[in-house]
């Protein structure tokens, strides 16, 4: 019995590792980011992500998870939009803790889109001040 929760549970940590972005295995791959046809957008970034390459005319779609005791992501922007510029704002359909923003690449170049978060405090309680902050480079051709 005693090894049948042992085997379980060491089955369970493995599998959890897989999917888990904090697991210590999943370090060793580095993230990149998805691309396809996904709900109509090209390429998909998440706050795993440092860069990433698109052509003009393609769209862009940004999904940043909170992190544990972090708020949501705010102020999703690019540097540039004459390079990579906003478009509607597909925030209606995200599931609590999770931020959506879309850009559309309009012409070639680098533009970078960032983000920030602050704690989550409860109210009366001493707060920490800083702030989180996300980058990502995206490289648009022709």
């Amino acid at each position: 019995m005693k090894t049948t929760v042992i085997a379980l549970a060491a089955g369970l940590l493995f599998t959890a590792c897989g999917t888990v972005s904090s697991c210590a295995c999943s370090l060793a791959v580095p993230p990149t980011p998805s691309t396809g046809p996904g709900l109509g957008f090209d390429v998909v970034v998440t706050e795993k992500d440092t860069a990433a390459t698109m052509r003009a005319g393609q769209k862009l779609e940004v999904v940043l998870h909170a992190g544990n005791g972090m708020s949501n992501w705010m102020q999703v922007k690019s540097s540039s939009e004459s390079i990579l510029a906003p478009t509607v704002n597909p925030a209606a359909t995200a599931v609590r803790g999770v931020t959506l923003a879309a850009f559309n690449a309009v012409g070639p170049g680098e533009a970078a889109v960032t983000a920030y978060s602050s704690p989550t405090c409860s109210p009366g309680q001493a707060c920490p001040m800083y702030v989180q902050v996300w980058s990502v480079k995206v490289t648009v051709t022709a």
